[in-house]
């Protein structure tokens, strides 16, 4: 009786398994992939099906040197909020039909080459908004007419600027952060600040697809 039991325990699992197989992977249990908008061609958003996928090597370090790449707090200044995949996915759903939000991934184009974009996402490089890496007009340039700031003499008027949401490689990357303090620093509201930490460390981990950047157009 016993063995029966047990047989029919491993079926019900074996079962239940091949159940579980049939459904995919899914992103939440009534979410099976997202439909966004980028470089105005439709791209769907959705996990690996491959339920042995591993992670891109680039991403599975857990011990890269601090300084530079520390581990970033939870919160990075009152008012700008933290989110995680399924909030981002909801910003990338609303960018589509939103003029007013913008989801940014703030790193090197050299990490764009090697692991691609969140699709939605345009790539800002985070140099290009520091004064330590930028001259002053070219920063200018980007908040005018990138972000829908007005320049109002020595200030910025950010009254109708858009939401911005940023990331970069993860918990460990200094670069989305960096551009989030610069921005708050020139008055640029908390409130419209939008970071997700997991950045493409969780992106890739979760099994979620990329996009590859734009080439140029050859001369």
């Amino acid at each position: 009786m016993r063995y029966l039991a047990l047989m029919g325990a491993a079926l019900a699992l074996a079962s239940a398994a091949a159940h579980a197989a049939e459904k995919g992977v899914s992103i939440t249990p009534t979410l099976r992939n997202l439909a966004v908008q980028h470089q105005g061609q439709k791209v769907v958003i959705e996990r690996n099906q491959d339920t042995d996928n591993m992670v891109d090597p680039d991403f599975s370090i857990t011990s890269r040197p601090c300084p530079p790449y520390c581990i970033q707090p939870m919160q990075l200044a009152p008012g700008v909020e933290t989110i995680g995949e399924l909030e981002l996915l909801d910003f990338l759903k609303k960018a589509g039909k939103d003029g007013g939000i913008l989801v940014i991934d703030s790193r090197e184009p050299d990490w764009i080459l090697r692991s691609g974009l969140i699709p939605g996402a345009v790539n800002i490089p985070w140099t290009e908004l520091h004064p330590s890496h930028a001259d002053a007009d070219k920063i200018a340039e980007i908040l005018a007419f990138r972000f829908g700031a007005v320049r109002q003499g020595a200030l910025w008027n950010f009254e109708n600027a858009k939401t911005l949401v940023l990331y970069c490689n993860g918990p460990w990357c200094g670069q989305s952060p960096t551009n989030i303090k610069q921005l708050l620093a020139i008055g640029y509201p908390a409130n419209r600040l939008k970071w997700y930490r997991g950045g493409m460390q969780l992106w890739k981990s979760l099994g979620f697809n990329t996009v590859a950047p734009v080439k140029p157009k050859s001369k």
